[in-house]
């Protein structure tokens, strides 16, 4: 018999039970990995030998539960030999399964999984579902099959074998040998933890690995322009059209806090009049649905104005021509070099700049900026007025060092 695999009868108590009187369980240990069931009989506590897991005496109770556990031992140990003797995959659970006359069902992989969860998101990409999202869950689905190759030596793997272990393996290997900054491998692990409760939902394991598994997210620092940083973008003139056009979307962003993908499918509908007469935006984000209610003011305005005769901005009904992503963020990295900027000028620091610089930072009220920004909770603007405060503690630091230069009299 292989020392991998072993069979233990036991007693348990169910809540119906009285003190004296429990259930016979088995329980099938493989590499590490349980399964249990119940063997259905019944015995007084004090005639179990848990030494030798039988009944005590030879009473014919006792010798009638004892043949019936040996009985079931032989048929496990002859499952277990013939799996192992057929070449075919064995873990506890698929031993038990044959026992009970459940060995004709496929038993669930854990990439085949992923794989289809990706296939019906594919489907769904604009339904409820965007292009970022699905690249996430295809490059989770790739560092998983990265991390079973390096770990495992592994293709693939019965998703039942999915434990904490593996979970905090993967967030390692993330780590270590993909250098995944700390939220970065935590929104994998997340992506990841999906799949497995779509496993747990459809009982295909038996149990669900992330119950003891805990993670918090790391506040990282958000970069924004400050005034004169953002004076000298609006002041810079560029010989090169495609600059010119995404340092002018940039300042869009800038002061209508929106997102990159929520300037792009901006369009004159969004565009109303509001209670005071003045010109809004009011426009779904795309990320969360939820409604971003933005004064239109001058700066955003004179650049609808610059390009509402834009050839693109006729053709796709928008109002303004935006370049795509990766393209933007390309060209802010000679803008910021034109600039003298040093800081890494991406779309998204555009949205930063507008919550600190040019609405907190000026005694817009956080709900106020809350609104404009579409969140859903105050939680998340309070990031901003967090960034402010930790920039007054620097300063204040600076200022304190400088003090203690001065003469005292």
């Amino acid at each position: 018999m292989s020392h991998s695999f072993s069979i233990l009868f036991y007693p348990k108590h169910r809540a119906s039970d009285s003190e004296d009187s429990a259930v016979l369980y088995t329980r099938l240990t493989y590499i590490g990995k349980r399964a249990e069931f119940s063997t259905s009989r019944r015995i007084d506590i004090k005639y179990w030998d848990k030494r030798s897991s039988k009944a005590k005496g030879n009473s014919d109770e006792s010798r009638s539960i004892n043949r019936y556990l040996d009985s079931i031992r032989s048929k496990l140990y002859d499952i277990h030999d013939r799996l192992l003797r057929d070449n075919q995959p064995i873990s506890a659970k698929i031993i038990r399964d044959i026992y009970f006359g459940k060995g004709d069902e496929q038993e669930r992989m854990l990439l085949e999984i992923f794989q289809e969860h990706n296939d019906q998101m594919e489907k769904l990409i604009g339904k409820g579902y965007t292009k970022g999202t699905m690249q996430r869950y295809n490059a989770c689905k790739n560092h998983i099959e990265n991390y079973l190759l390096y770990t495992y030596k592994k293709n693939d793997i019965p998703v039942q074998d999915v434990d904490h272990k593996f979970i905090t393996g993967f967030d390692h290997y993330l780590k270590s040998q993909k250098d995944c900054a700390h939220n970065t491998a935590l929104k994998y692990i997340v992506n990841f933890k999906k799949i497995i409760r779509i496993a747990y939902a459809n009982q295909w394991i038996d149990k669900d690995p992330f119950f003891h598994w805990k993670s918090t997210w790391k506040s990282a620092e958000r970069e924004y322009l400050t005034d004169l940083e953002l004076q000298k973008m609006v002041e810079a003139e560029f010989d090169l059209p495609r600059l010119d056009l995404v340092r002018d979307i940039f300042l869009f962003c800038c002061y209508t806090g929106l997102a990159f993908a929520d300037v792009k499918k901006l369009s004159e509908d969004d565009i109303v009049l509001g209670m005071n007469g003045k010109k809004w935006i009011k426009t779904k984000r795309q990320k969360t649905k939820s409604l971003s209610s933005i004064p239109l003011l001058d700066v955003p305005a004179c650049i609808i104005e610059k390009y509402k005769d834009h050839p693109q901005v006729k053709i796709k009904n928008t109002i303004l021509p935006v370049l795509t992503n990766q393209k933007s963020n390309a060209y802010l990295k000679e803008i910021a070099d034109v600039c003298g900027i040093k800081k890494n000028l991406t779309t998204h620091l555009a949205r930063h700049t507008f919550a600190t610089t040019v609405t907190l930072s000026k005694g817009v009220p956080i709900e106020s900026v809350g609104k404009m920004l579409g969140h859903k909770s105050l939680k998340t603007t309070q990031i901003y007025a967090k960034v402010l405060d930790e920039k007054v503690g620097r300063d204040m630091e600076v200022l304190e060092q400088q003090l203690k230069k001065v003469k005292k009299v």
